[in-house]
């Protein structure tokens, strides 16, 4: 299945999903129980929130959250006064970097995480070569050039606030400033404390952005072609901030219609009461945290 964005709604994009995602997830073709107006969707989608609020509020899970380096913003920084060029800009986007110079060898295995305040953790560490992975998907041209790295730190936006990690401080070929990639390793996610439900058919993506006041969070959701947008309820509680999210309906479609197999990623803003702080972003239909995604794609799990 391909997903589009439209412009309005963020970047143009194409991913191909599964038919049982488009099911669960994208909602073409037929409408499915407990989702349409007057048939208690709006209801079961509340006590769906409610209940993972309840299991999340005050849990180990939580305090295990709380506890660790969760990334809520970006781990990669590019040179101050920005890149030079729309060439250097699309080579950024599309992960494109080549190496002509030597990286150091990993000096140390951990390192510490500290957030403002002072309290910190110790976290494992990248090499220069794994970092150095994670910012190259391919070597195309346009590309960025690396020269050489060395160690140094960078502020990244956590689940209690902004954390000083170490990093690796990439040399560009061109540059005076370097490119920035965190080097600690995000903690393991807690075991859920609820189960993750299906036949929602709404499908929550990832975290684009929290607004600088903690009072918005920006998420990317899938609808349908055949649907009329996304939509995502909020649930705030003391602990945690649980987001649901589910299709608008066409009022004009003919509900015996097919629908092409595709889904349409939306970027959607929701407004709080107060500011996150440091209460846990859910998911009501994973029954987990939100995970963000960086510019440069998802954070790779290393062993």
């Amino acid at each position: 299945m391909r997903v589009r964005s439209p412009r309005s709604a963020g970047l143009l994009a194409a991913m191909l999903l599964s038919t049982a995602a488009l099911g669960a997830g994208a909602g073409c073709g037929r409408q499915q129980a407990g989702d349409g107006p007057g048939d208690g969707g709006s209801r079961a989608r509340a006590e769906r929130a409610r209940q993972v609020a309840a299991a999340w509020d005050g849990s180990r899970a939580a305090a295990a959250w709380r506890a660790g380096y969760h990334p809520m913003g970006e781990v990669v920084r590019t040179p101050r006064g920005g890149l030079h060029a729309s060439a250097d800009e699309e080579a950024y986007r599309g992960g494109s970097f080549v190496l002509r110079g030597e990286l150091p060898e990993a000096e140390r295995t951990k390192g510490r995480v500290v957030r403002d305040g002072g309290r910190s953790l110790t976290r494992p560490l990248i090499s220069a070569h794994q970092a150095f992975e994670a910012l190259k998907r391919s070597s195309t041209e346009p590309h960025l050039t690396v020269t050489g790295a060395k160690r140094g730190e960078l502020s990244v936006a956590t689940v209690r606030g902004r954390a000083t990690v170490p990093a690796w401080l990439f040399t560009l070929k061109g540059y005076d400033a370097p490119l920035v990639r965190a080097a600690a390793v995000p903690s393991a996610l807690p075991r859920s404390p609820v189960a993750h439900t299906s036949g929602s058919r709404g499908s929550l993506e990832y975290l684009v952005r929290i607004s600088p006041d903690g009072r918005s969070v920006t998420v990317a959701a899938l609808h349908g072609v055949c649907d009329d947008g996304a939509r995502v309820e909020v649930r705030e509680s003391s602990g945690s901030v649980v987001l649901t999210a589910s299709v608008k309906e066409r009022e004009d479609r003919d509900p015996g219609a097919l629908c092409t197999k595709q889904a349409v990623r939306q970027q959607v803003k929701v407004t709080l009461r107060r500011r996150l702080g440091d209460r846990i972003l859910l998911d009501a239909d994973s029954g987990r945290p939100v995970p963000f995604r960086s510019r440069l794609g998802p954070t790779p799990s290393w062993s």
